[in-house]
């Protein structure tokens, strides 16, 4: 006889109740006064809503021990339709044009790869830190968690997509903290970045480089470790001028522009005081679904996919962008539960991992849209249009469901 297969459902009926609503507010950003291809797009998300569904449940019926042996020839495939982009199989689309993240052959485009890496990439970090009986207590220690997460970087870097490329590194530093490493050795991890932000106000940058000599002292690495971090940061603190005159000028504007949208109203600037425009106008209850002006009049651009955020606010106000938070924060909550509940530390690190990814997505899609982070191009999960990151979203929803299955504790979960 078959043995009943648990279902976690506040997961699953949360990342639904996310799914529809982002169907919704994809449909709502096609109604405008100006007829648009957008129009439509709702019927493909649903459409792609269907298939994710299906990936999930099939997802969910393999074991986790049969997903771990597969982690390595997964994230193998991954690196080499990575590398096919990068040697002319690649092209933009929609909003991204600029990015050769499609995996295009024939002229017709097959998907991102770079979303399949997420989840391949999350899956083979956690089984390079569950091998680790401890976690990783110095820098040489980090070569195998640092290769796993580099090498995708690198080349989703190249295309060149800067807001995967931040995710990836979300996942790095989050999967690192959850396998015990020190916060110390965190922050020194991070500190020649720290540096390289830094670096554009000497005052600061001063600041920051006697608090990491400092915490080198406090933590004591080895010597060479302690060496090279240094090394790094002044490196860093020297080259930040020089990497900005080589930065293309659409680059250097996107950055001066989240400082001051106002120096580049037309171009540059147009995109966030757009979406300022319509998120602050939405106030309490905003204008009414399919009834914003900013929308409707299509002065908001991509609105159904990177700015979908403005959408929310701009039609149902703070009540509709507090619905929101709330389903992501009840997810987000659920999700730590599940990786809390694990049987095994690969479990509860890709758990983990997932989580993480989710809320790099949505600190940094939410940030833009109100100019608190740079325009990097980055999707709202479960909201913004794409069938290839609503399948990863939901594949990895799949993965999250087995976990729980075979976790400790039953709350919550339902016998089929």
């Amino acid at each position: 006889m078959r043995r009943k297969q648990a279902i976690d459902v506040p997961l699953i009926a949360t990342a639904i109740l996310l799914s529809l609503y982002g169907i919704a507010i994809v449909y709502s950003a096609g109604q405008t006064d100006f007829p648009t291809r957008v129009a439509t797009a709702y019927r493909a998300q649903l459409v792609w809503f269907m298939v994710a569904l299906v990936g999930a449940y099939f997802i969910n019926r393999a074991s986790l021990r049969l997903l771990e042996w597969l982690t390595t020839p997964l994230y193998a495939l991954t690196i080499f339709l990575l590398l096919l982009i990068l040697v002319g199989f690649g092209s933009g689309g929609g909003t991204a044009a600029s990015v050769k993240g499609w995996l295009t052959i024939g002229g017709v485009r097959l998907g991102q790869p770079a979303e399949l890496a997420k989840l391949t990439v999350i899956l083979m970090l956690g089984k390079v830190l569950s091998a680790s009986k401890e976690p990783p207590k110095s820098l040489i220690d980090l070569w195998k968690p640092a290769l796993v997460v580099g090498v995708p970087w690198l080349l989703i870097m190249a295309q060149p997509d800067l807001g995967t490329g931040i995710v990836f590194v979300g996942i790095f530093f989050a999967m690192l903290f959850w396998s015990g490493i020190s916060w110390r050795l965190l922050l020194l991890i991070a500190s020649p970045v720290i540096s390289l932000v830094l670096a554009f106000n000497t005052s600061l940058w001063g600041a920051w480089f006697l608090l990491l000599i400092a915490l080198v002292l406090w933590y004591k690495p080895y010597l060479a470790e302690g060496v090279i971090l240094v090394a790094a940061n002044v490196i860093m603190g020297v080259v930040a001028p020089l990497l900005w005159d080589r930065l293309a000028p659409y680059q250097q504007n996107r950055l001066l522009v989240f400082l001051d949208p106002s120096i580049d109203p037309r171009r540059s600037g147009y995109h966030v005081i757009q979406s300022q425009v319509a998120i602050g106008s939405g106030g309490l209850f905003g204008k009414g679904f399919t009834l914003g002006t900013q929308k409707r009049l299509a002065f908001l651009p991509a609105q159904h996919t990177d700015f979908i955020f403005s959408v929310v606010g701009e039609e149902l106000g703070f009540v509709g962008v507090t619905l929101a938070f709330a389903l992501f924060l009840s997810l987000f909550l659920r999700v730590v539960r599940i990786s809390e509940r694990a049987t095994d530390a690969y479990s509860s690190l890709v758990a983990f991992g997932l989580l993480a990814s989710w809320f790099v997505h949505v600190l940094v899609n939410v940030g833009m849209t109100l100019n608190l982070m740079p325009i990097t191009g980055i999707p709202l999960p479960f909201f913004s249009y794409g069938g290839s990151f609503m399948l990863a979203s939901w594949l990895a929803i799949g993965i999250l469901a087995r976990i729980a299955a075979e976790g400790r504790g039953r709350a919550g979960m339902l016998a089929i």
